[in-house]
């Protein structure tokens, strides 16, 4: 009798298991993949990326849903209030643990009205001059603000409410260094300043601004992340070239409605880490300067928990709000 027991759980047990694999996202709908930031940025470029292994994966449609504005607050709206059966999920970066504590009112509730899936991957921030800039080194840089108080500008993507603009701040902090801060809509607006001369350095995702490193109209200074980047290697980090200690790391991941079902979010976070596992996709982020990050929603939720204490405290101690 207990053999018959152990077998009849094993039984159900496995179909359990076959059933949430199974597990169906609403039939005949696409799922839509909604980004709050404008084609060709970083964030835009891993979706696409990314829709295109989950429609292989998951035997349905992933479209591409581009809501840029507000820091991604925008897209992150549309999905709070969107269904939770699997068809609608939103990528969000670093800025987005910032945003409870940087607007005022949100039409959302950052904490409650998402469920964690998985963290995809991870960029460090790297502070960039133009090519034709005297400033050779990120020395040089501060001499520079030390010289002339107030002088130099430097600029930032999202209008103050993504990770770029919140490492600058806390760099100009840790640092002391003076110079007027200019808030772009976008980290190719903040680039286009910078090729064409408009303002003295700026900060970026160096996911977002390999492009231009590659093309050598810009030049790197310093990564913000505690290791040098793999994809550039002779770029000192701030740490050691100016501020032991000192690290920031933007970060990409994957949300969905509060409410999607445990077997939903299991089926999504497999997919994503069988895309995060493959080979041709790691080297794809390699080239964009973004290192895969995978895991369990559990995993997720944690990091989601420590950014949004870290980035919210800086932000009420520095008065900071959303422009």
């Amino acid at each position: 009798m207990p053999k018959l027991i152990l077998a009849l759980v094993a039984l159900v047990t496995v179909a359990f298991s076959t059933a949430s694999r199974a597990q169906p996202i609403a039939s005949g709908h696409p799922v839509n993949l909604f980004v709050g930031f404008a084609p060709g940025g970083p964030a835009d470029t891993l979706a696409r990326i990314l829709a295109e292994q989950l429609q292989r994966r998951l035997g349905q449609p992933v479209v591409v849903q581009n809501r840029p504005g507000a820091g991604g607050t925008i897209a992150a709206a549309a999905v709070a209030k969107a269904a939770s059966d699997g068809t609608n999920l939103l990528l969000v970066t670093s800025g987005h643990a910032g945003a409870p504590a940087l607007y005022r009112s949100l039409p959302f509730d950052a904490e409650k009205d998402f469920g964690p899936i998985i963290a995809l991957a991870q960029s460090p921030i790297v502070i960039l001059v133009n090519a034709k800039s005297p400033y050779q080194t990120f020395g040089d840089l501060l001499a520079a603000m030390k010289r002339e108080p107030g002088k130099l500008n430097f600029g930032t993507g999202g209008g103050g409410a993504t990770l770029t603009a919140l490492a600058a701040m806390l760099l100009r902090r840790e640092l002391g260094f003076q110079a007027e801060v200019i808030n772009f809509p976008g980290s190719g607006p903040a680039n286009l300043a910078l090729t064409s001369d408009t303002i003295d350095f700026s900060f970026d995702t160096v996911s977002g601004a390999m492009g231009l490193i590659g093309g050598k109209t810009v030049r790197a200074l310093a990564v913000t992340s505690a290791q040098r980047s793999a994809v550039l290697p002779d770029v000192p980090t701030v740490a050691e070239s100016a501020k032991p200690g000192f690290e920031v790391t933007g970060w990409f991941g994957l949300l969905a409605p509060a409410g999607m079902s445990a077997a939903l979010v299991e089926r999504v976070n497999r997919a994503c880490n069988e895309t995060l596992a493959e080979a041709s996709v790691r080297e794809r982020l390699a080239s964009l300067g973004l290192d895969p990050i995978g895991g369990t929603p559990r995993q997720f939720a944690a990091l989601l928990a420590s950014e949004t204490a870290r980035w919210g405290a800086l932000i009420k101690e520095l008065g900071l709000k959303a422009e």
